[in-house]
């Protein structure tokens, strides 16, 4: 197990050639392993915002953003605001918007969603920012029956289960559910974290 800890690769190399090794093998495990499961379940398991969700849980791993909770309740906020502007405009089943000219609903129905799924994310303290590609991609009409947006969730679920299983194997301090923020000032919830501090962040688990 100690040959698979980040810290002792990182004594060893330079950690931008650690970190950058570690974002390409698990990013590709990842999508690797929803690609499959679509591929024999002809369902939607990957889709766009896997990406950056991806990049997220193994490059900042101990960023609030990228903990299980945020992850989940992100995307969770981003189908329900994407399928409920579909709803409100009447679009729930129009084709997608790549099959028919853009309208002022459609435009209507992905501007409420991606500011809907925003404003609730901060609300509920779940900020996930990949989850503002998945509101798109049901407000767009991309995924939009139900049982897909389900699927969706569920690859989200799987994807955040592999990040615990690999970074805590890692010897990242991954949270099971939540990070806790220690309060540092009284522009705590007015900051949002540095992007790419995640590397400076990580923390061997003793």
């Amino acid at each position: 197990m100690e040959r698979l800890r980040l810290s002792r690769w990182l004594r060893r190399f330079p950690p931008r050639l650690v970190w950058a090794s570690f974002v390409f093998a698990n990013g590709f495990l990842a999508v690797a392993i929803l690609a499959v499961l679509a591929l024999f379940s002809g369902t939607p398991f990957v889709f766009p915002s896997v990406g950056p969700t991806a990049f997220l849980l193994y490059f900042m791993p101990t960023a609030p953003t990228a903990s299980p909770r945020n992850t989940l309740c992100g995307h969770a906020i981003g189908i329900v605001c994407g399928y409920a502007s579909l709803y409100l405009v009447g679009l729930e089943h129009a084709p997608s918007a790549i099959l028919e000219a853009i309208h002022w609903p459609r435009v209507l129905a992905a501007a409420l969603s991606l500011a809907a799924t925003g404003a609730l994310m901060i609300l509920f303290r779940v900020v996930h920012p990949p989850a503002g590609a998945t509101t798109l991609i049901v407000s767009l009409g991309f995924i939009t029956a139900p049982a897909h947006l389900c699927v969706i969730e569920i690859a989200v679920a799987l994807m955040a289960l592999q990040a615990l299983c690999i970074n805590r194997l890692a010897g990242i301090d991954y949270p099971l559910w939540s990070k806790r923020v220690q309060p540092t000032g009284p522009n705590k919830d007015q900051l949002p974290p540095r992007v790419g501090s995640g590397a400076q962040q990580v923390r061997p688990r003793p």
